[in-house]
């Protein structure tokens, strides 16, 4: 039999996964450390377990004691899941920032979360790191994890995450790429890859608005401003950061993380957060200066399901404005009239009566409207100056099926269409149908065009 004893002992050991598209056209070969294969699903499985054997061998956590935590969500799942095993209770500290996927996710493993503005500075009482100090000096047989000065976080990446990195590339990387937060991750790594070769170059992706790297080029301490990537970057020097080992830090917008993310996501299959983004935006930057000698690793921080309600949401991303709003095909269209909550096609059957139909269209405010038959295929259209023309000449027509006096059906062009195929289209016309995957999903017209545009 082949098996594990407990969940923990998958921790670590994350593959190395090569690029193959989204740096097309550079030269060195850059390679993802896949942390989000960690069972809990991020890097932060490592320091997690780490912590918390800490504090047994030192005595300070005892059976049936309380794990107290500041987190943004990665390293609470990682010490709830050694806490799952090990029997010990959580108590977690999250800001408001922190998506709710990651939320569910301590509370589906026991935790108990608590959540606080994220609009705090670090010497308010309110701050969540103050809030969690204060919740284990009153909690009896508690610990504070406090992962920013925990030595067992950094210590944790120097014994396993640099050495397999090491081995992984066969001794061959030029380039460490890794974002700062607690400082755990890019200091214990780059300590454990500079001991073997001083010349690897050690690169920090921070977030704009972040305090690192004004601190490594003037060593001031300026204060931070807002940003909405989780989990990286900080208002304050944590102890953990080693600021020895990083050659260079690099600021990366909100934007430009969110849309590598989802780059890397979507062009090699690699589901990440903005976290992410922020590092492998760094990694894809510094390649255009390096050649075909050079290798880079970065870390993938988590898996992108932590962030189906953010980074992975357009209607998130847009409110954000972290999307672009270009209209590009004749679907872009479609999407923005249902954010304004215009209706879906309004269309009638071929074998509605005529008064039927020019009351539906009354009712509705349309000037035509598409006809359609019982399979919901385009057979016709109305247009309501013509109908009513024949009914004046003869009102028997109201009691006749549409289909007995409709038009030719309006164009239909597939919702992948280019804008530019569709401002020829409607040029001719004034209005199309969209068909998407055969089906008639809505109907756009002139002034559609002009008001989305």
């Amino acid at each position: 039999m082949e098996y594990k004893n407990n969940i923990l002992e998958l921790i670590g050991n994350t593959p190395l996964i090569k690029l193959n598209k989204i740096n097309r056209g550079l030269k060195p070969q850059i390679f993802a450390k896949l942390e989000s294969a960690n069972p809990g699903g991020s890097v932060k499985d490592r320091i997690g377990y780490a912590m918390i054997v800490d504090a047994e061998k030192r005595g300070v956590l005892k059976p049936g004691g309380t794990i107290i935590e500041a987190t943004s969500g990665n390293t609470g799942i990682g010490l709830a899941l050694t806490a799952a095993i090990k029997d010990y209770k959580c108590v977690f500290v999250c800001t408001e920032k922190v998506s709710a996927e990651k939320i569910n996710y301590l509370k589906a493993l026991g935790a108990e979360v608590i959540v606080v503005p994220n609009t705090y500075e670090p010497d308010h009482p309110e701050y969540y790191v103050n809030v969690a100090r204060r919740i284990h000096e009153g909690t009896p047989n508690s610990i504070f994890a406090y992962q920013y000065g925990n030595p067992s976080n950094p210590e944790m990446h120097y014994r396993t995450t640099g050495p397999e990195i090491w081995k992984q590339t066969g001794g061959k990387i030029t380039h460490f790429v890794s974002s700062i937060g607690t400082g755990g991750t890019i200091s214990g790594t780059a300590r454990f890859l500079k001991e073997q070769n001083p010349n690897i170059q050690v690169l920090g992706a921070d977030p704009l608005g972040s305090i690192f790297k004004h601190y490594k080029e003037t060593g001031e301490i300026i204060k931070g401003s807002p940003y909405l990537v989780e989990g990286i970057g900080q208002d304050c020097l944590p102890a953990n950061v080693h600021f020895q080992y990083i050659d260079k830090i690099i600021n990366i917008s909100d934007k430009e993380s969110f849309t590598a993310a989802r780059r890397l996501t979507k062009e090699e299959g690699i589901f990440c957060g903005g976290s992410t983004g922020t590092i492998v935006h760094v990694a894809l930057e510094i390649a255009k200066d390096l050649t075909e000698n050079d290798l880079i690793v970065f870390i993938v921080c988590d898996t992108g399901e932590r962030y189906l309600s953010k980074v992975h949401n357009n209607e998130w991303l847009r409110d954000n404005r972290m999307l672009d709003a270009e209209i590009k095909v004749l679907r872009d269209i479609c999407d923005a009239k249902k954010r304004k909550g215009i209706e879906e096609i309004i269309y009638v059957h071929d074998d509605i009566l005529v008064k039927d139909a020019m009351k539906i269209m009354n009712e509705k405010g349309f000037s035509y409207i598409p006809v359609l038959n019982e399979f919901l295929r385009p057979v016709g259209s109305l247009r309501e100056s013509r109908v009513i023309a024949k009914i004046l000449d003869d009102q028997s027509l109201l009691h006749i099926p549409v289909k007995e006096i409709m038009e030719d059906s309006f164009l239909v062009l597939d919702a992948k269409s280019g804008i530019t195929e569709v401002r020829r289209a409607l040029k001719e016309a004034h209005a199309i149908l969209v068909s998407d995957f055969g089906r008639i999903i809505d109907i756009i017209t002139r002034y559609d065009l002009i008001d989305f545009e």
